[in-house]
């Protein structure tokens, strides 16, 4: 077994912090697994995401290539980088440059929600694999919920049942030591206990007639609907089909273009023709008695005669 394998599964075993809400290796395959733990600390969101993006007051000094997590540092922005910084050594007869390692790189950082970040920690670093770590924060009451999820996948020449669990073990120690500086921890253990003693406490309390006889709650009243019974159809009235012309043999001539036609509903009635005058009485003339009468005194000295 590689040294740090064995070492990382010897110091998850030797560390004495309180196991968080859940911790198991979720899921397993010939080439993969996914550790997940939780934990329930009695400390705001901002107070854990203000820890979280600060791992050199909480990341064990075991698991640095350093041995110091003074050299730890987390930019929370995309891109940024949990790195660790190799200090370089001037002693006597042995000098060395700085240099640096990057544990993972981020990809989300919601500040007070959620952190996610991608590299191969530990011993997976030598091992062409994708780790994707995501922590989640949540409010829960005056409370807040952390959950830690480490998804490992690709080819890696260690057997995944034996490095799945040192993987397993060593980020249940990192989120023990984050809720360890966060304060007092409550574990999913300690509030089904509580849970449990709340029920039994209120049944000690609850009347004898109570408890031998349940209780039966009501039936729900159900309305009936009434069914509305459709009303008769109604059927379209007969259309009238007007009576054909009499056919006298002559087309009635067409209206002149432009002209105004009614109909003999709205045509004014004819006005009443103006009655003649009536004519003078013309009387007779007397008829003459004698010739001379007729054609007046032949003996007139009338011009012409």
């Amino acid at each position: 077994m590689p040294p740090l394998l064995r070492g990382a599964i010897l110091a998850a075993a030797a560390l004495g912090f309180g196991a968080p809400v859940a911790a198991e290796v979720a899921r397993s395959t010939d080439n993969s697994f996914v550790s997940r733990h939780e934990v329930v600390v009695e400390a705001s969101p901002k107070e854990v995401w203000l820890a979280l993006i600060s791992p050199s007051g909480w990341w064990r000094k075991e698991h640095t290539w350093s041995g110091d997590a003074a050299n730890l540092s987390l930019t929370p922005q995309a891109g940024g980088c949990f790195c660790e910084t190799i200090p370089e050594v001037d002693e006597p007869g042995r000098f060395t440059l700085q240099g640096s390692v990057e544990h993972m790189r981020v990809i989300q950082a919601y500040p007070e929600l959620a952190l996610r970040m991608q590299g191969a920690l530990g011993p997976l670093q030598s091992e062409p694999v994708v780790g994707v770590l995501t922590i989640a924060i949540s409010k829960v009451e005056d409370r807040t919920r952390i959950v830690w999820e480490y998804n490992v996948g690709g080819p890696m020449r260690y057997e995944v049942p034996v490095i799945a669990k040192a993987v397993d073990g060593v980020m249940g120690v990192q989120l023990a030591s984050l809720a360890a500086l966060l304060g007092p921890v409550a574990t999913a253990d300690d509030d089904a206990e509580g849970a449990a003693e709340a029920e039994v406490s209120a049944q000690d309390e609850a009347p004898a007639e109570d408890q031998a006889v349940p209780k039966i709650n009501p039936a729900p009243i159900i309305k009936v609907v009434p069914t509305l019974r459709p009303g008769p159809t109604l059927k379209p009235a007969p259309t009238l089909t007007p009576a054909p012309a009499a056919k006298t043999g002559i087309a009635p001539a067409a209206p002149p273009r432009g002209a105004v036609t009614t109909s003999p509903a709205t045509m004014p009635a004819p006005k009443p023709a103006p009655k003649p005058a009536p004519k003078p009485a013309v009387k007779p003339a007397p008829k003459p008695s004698t010739v001379d009468d007729a054609f007046g005194d032949l003996t007139d000295d009338t011009p012409g005669r």
